[in-house]
């Protein structure tokens, strides 16, 4: 199963696993039927998560009935209990989910269905999303949503400073949002080389063929110099040790942002 999971995602254009993952990964999730695991987005209950990566396979990654990832479930679980989103605002934020994650999107599409047009989804090209453009140029007015998501964007990004700034700036006075990106704590700075063109080589060094730079631990001084407030939350050591393995969560930390 890792090996086929790792040509797959090596091997078939993003926007086509977009198209089919949503009907067969819950078909393979039925090999996997038993209550080990918990995924907090959906409730599905699993003997195990699959396996996700793209050079090194992760064990209970990808739950088979939603598509969250470790990093949506953590997430989820902090927008659920400590975000205006979940905490029943009385009226919901305006917000704009970049790159939309598939099972995000379905429990966000839900608690907006009373007022859609408060949620818009955004992507550089996936088929999934309402409004199509590049984020390091957003077509979008200034102070235009009260809250942005937009996870695991920079590290694709040409010019992820610009990208940062853009967020910021569509982003209303006292707004917020989730900025995540892979980071490795042992780097103090980020590394990044775009003399780096072989596709092979940009997987082995940055982890994806698409993978412009490895964040380090400036990353949250990127984010202040776009103009946010940052505060890094530790938010997985909320939970007891058996919730933690119960739900696979990530040893990451959650980027949550403000504007000023």
């Amino acid at each position: 199963m890792k090996r086929l999971i790792k040509y797959i995602l090596n091997t078939i254009p993003r926007p086509v696993l977009q198209c089919i993952a949503g009907w067969a990964v819950p078909v393979v999730g039925l090999l996997y039927v038993g209550r080990g695991k918990e995924c907090p987005v959906c409730g599905c209950r699993r003997r195990k998560f699959l396996p996700y990566g793209y050079v090194e396979q992760r064990e209970n990654a990808l739950c088979p009935n939603c598509l969250a990832l470790e990093r949506h479930r953590l997430l989820w679980l902090w927008l659920l209990r400590e975000s205006d989103l979940g905490r029943g605002a009385v009226a919901l934020p305006r917000l704009l989910h970049i790159a939309p994650e598939v099972a995000l999107r379905g429990k966000l599409r839900k608690m907006y269905h009373s007022s859609p047009e408060r949620y818009v989804t955004a992507d550089l090209e996936s088929p999934l999303a309402d409004i199509h453009f590049d984020v390091q140029q957003i077509p979008l007015e200034d102070g235009s949503f009260d809250v942005v998501i937009a996870n695991h964007i920079m590290e694709h990004v040409e010019d992820d400073r610009r990208a940062m700034r853009e967020l910021c700036r569509i982003l209303r006075a006292g707004g917020w949002g989730v900025i995540l990106s892979p980071i490795d704590e042992s780097r103090a700075t980020t590394f990044e080389d775009d003399s780096i063109t072989d596709e092979k080589e940009r997987t082995r060094i940055f982890g994806q063929y698409d993978h412009r730079r490895i964040y380090g631990r400036d990353y949250a001084e990127r984010l202040r110099e776009a103009g946010f407030e940052v505060y890094v939350i530790d938010y997985k050591n909320q939970f007891s040790e058996k919730e933690q393995a119960l739900y696979a969560l990530p040893d990451e930390k959650l980027y949550i942002v403000r504007k000023p």
